[in-house]
């Protein structure tokens, strides 16, 4: 199954484990990628961050991005 969007982050993240958590708790299907395991998608990340690899960074669909939103954040731009 394909997730509504894509969560990049880093095994060490303690916002990335955080959000992950509240979104698997609350059934929302997502990919997740490791920026440090597949070095490409760190320049996915950078590109959204203004040249910060900053971690989580959800990207869409419809190629909007969120880093390090709320799960209030990501339920609205699902929703959106």
């Amino acid at each position: 199954m394909t997730g509504q969007f894509t969560l990049y982050s880093t095994p060490w993240c303690g916002y990335c484990h955080r959000l992950k958590g509240q979104l698997q708790r609350e059934g929302i299907v997502f990919d997740e990628v490791d920026i440090e395991a597949d070095p490409a998608s760190a320049d996915v990340v950078a590109q959204a961050n203004g040249g910060n690899q900053t971690v989580p960074t959800l990207v869409f669909a419809d190629g909007t991005a969120l880093t390090n939103p709320s799960l209030a954040e990501v339920k609205a731009q699902l929703s959106a």
